[in-house]
């Protein structure tokens, strides 16, 4: 049984913040949780044009692995573009770590939840 749409919105935005606070727990942070929404605030903001641009473009919900590359992509490319306007680091090496764990939580739970659809 596919995930509803609102499912599916909870799972990358929890795997998005997900993200942001393994990466900030590397760091000794005051406020780890705040530290971790500022982080996350401009991938969730790209995960949502994603989500946006899916249904616009196919009138899906962006529940499949097919329709989560654009998800992904636009959490990376939009995230790392608010991130530089609003002075935020966007070192290469966080935007490979960036690329390569938001690929795995949001495409990853998509084909998990294909494969056991079959």
């Amino acid at each position: 049984m596919a995930p509803r749409p609102w499912q599916a919105a909870v799972a990358d935005g929890a795997l998005v913040t997900v993200f942001a606070a393994i990466g900030r727990a590397s760091h000794d942070e005051t406020n780890p949780v705040l530290a971790a929404v500022l982080t996350a605030w401009p991938f969730l903001v790209g995960a949502g044009v994603g989500w946006a641009l899916v249904r616009r473009r196919s009138g899906a919900w962006p529940l499949t692995l097919g329709h989560g590359i654009p998800v992904w992509a636009c959490a990376v490319v939009v995230g790392m573009l608010l991130r530089a306007v609003t002075g935020q680091g966007t070192a290469f090496s966080f935007m490979v770590v960036t690329t390569i764990v938001l690929g795995a939580f949001l495409l990853g739970w998509r084909a998990l939840a294909a494969r056991v659809r079959r």
